[in-house]
């Protein structure tokens, strides 16, 4: 038998969806686990969005749709990104696709070449690196710490730039580590991106998830880069919609048109019905969107203070999105019943072992210090984790 791709044998498989899958087999075995890794809201969709989709079921509108996207639904986001992003597109500059992931892939399909050079600050989302190198993009890596609040800053963006630079992904409110860039900053990474000539891939899922007066700005508003930049979103993390599947990219039209070319040739459109519960979501009033983002705020305020209450570990406190990435580095070294912690990964197999706990390993997000903990999961939950997770960690000596 012939060989497999050695590009597809050289990538990495996601490791949320990985140890979601574990945590799912471990509960159909009977074990008592509590699983923090899946970035999925625990409420329940909307009831007007999940209405439309009934509706437009008895209405037979099960048939493919147009590639792009039904023109009602990429209306609907034209409106939103100027009411709420400032951003001016035409629905003819929106391409909706099976999720705010493949928007992302199909946009590096559309700009990258062979050897094309992609900025990734870290701590990343796990899949941003393997999708640049899937379209044989080559991921620059910008490393971030806790003191920056896991933040690139202007200067070190304009350090890294080459030419071979083609694009900058950049991800805010973040999805490790819940940072989230002010105005400022954004405007002056602007300036770098203009002067370089470079695309933004601006990742803007959780732009809804957010704490303590932060306020969220589109790199996409500020005219002298539009065209530079491509913003995707959905509707999975605002509006507890993870399986309906429906994110989006708006762009230039060379970029949409590029895309919706791959697209066309992938997958196809998107899922008829769930792009009609999209259009509810996006034309609706975000009155369940506030409810939610104030219970995960509650939800925040525990776990942090929980975990940073265990000696050894330390936090930042997320701005945004629903996820913890406490530091643990301080165990490392230590043992339990003969087995070393050396690093993220041990420690994500101990918790597990010893607490039944499943949290996500900070090496696959670039941060070998971190484990990545979600809080989208009820309060119940947290509170059993966080006193399992204090006495497994009493354990190591």
């Amino acid at each position: 038998m012939k060989s497999l791709s050695r590009k597809v044998a050289q990538a990495e498989a996601s490791q949320t969806l990985a140890l979601t899958a574990l945590a799912k087999k471990l509960k159909s075995e009977g074990v008592d686990v509590v699983s923090l890794t899946a970035g999925e809201p625990d409420f329940p969709t909307p009831a007007h969005i999940k209405a439309a989709a009934v509706k437009a079921i008895e209405q037979d509108f099960t048939k493919y749709t147009v590639n792009a996207g039904i023109i009602e639904l990429r209306t609907a986001i034209a409106a939103k990104l100027k009411r709420d992003n400032g951003i001016t597109v035409t629905p003819a500059q929106v391409l909706v696709s099976n999720g705010a992931k493949h928007s992302i892939y199909n946009a590096l399909q559309a700009i990258c070449n062979k050897g094309d050079e992609v900025i990734i600050p870290s701590p990343y989302w796990v899949s941003y690196p393997e999708m640049v190198k899937l379209v044989d993009g080559v991921p620059v890596i910008l490393k971030t710490t806790e003191k920056t609040e896991f933040k690139i800053t202007a200067a070190q963006l304009k350090r890294a730039v080459t030419k071979k630079t083609k694009a900058l992904i950049l991800c805010s409110p973040s999805n490790p580590t819940g940072s989230v860039y002010t105005t400022a900053e954004l405007q002056a990474i602007a300036k770098v991106v203009e002067s370089a000539g470079i695309y933004v891939i601006a990742d803007e899922i959780y732009e809804k998830v957010l704490y303590d007066g932060n306020v969220h700005f589109s790199l996409g508003s500020i005219d002298a880069i539009r065209d530079q930049v491509i913003t995707v979103n959905g509707v999975s993390k605002a509006y507890a919609m993870t399986g309906w599947r429906i994110g989006f990219l708006a762009a230039h039209p060379s970029v949409v048109d590029a895309a919706e070319k791959v697209q066309s040739q992938v997958t196809s459109g998107p899922n008829s019905i769930a792009q009609k519960a999209a259009t509810a979501a996006f034309e609706g009033n975000d009155d369940e969107v506030k409810r939610m983002t104030a219970e995960f705020k509650r939800r925040r305020d525990y776990i942090h203070a929980a975990l940073t209450a265990i000696p050894g570990i330390t936090s930042t406190m997320p701005g945004g999105a629903f996820y913890l990435f406490p530091n643990v580095s301080a165990f490392y070294g230590k043992s339990h019943n003969g087995v070393k912690v050396k690093n993220s990964d041990d420690m994500a197999q101990y918790l597990i072992r010893e607490a039944q706990v499943v949290t996500v390993p900070g090496s696959g997000f670039g941060a070998n210090n971190n484990i990545r903990l979600s809080y989208a999961c009820s309060m119940q939950e947290l509170e059993k984790a966080a006193a399992r997770m204090k006495d497994a960690l009493s354990r190591l000596k």
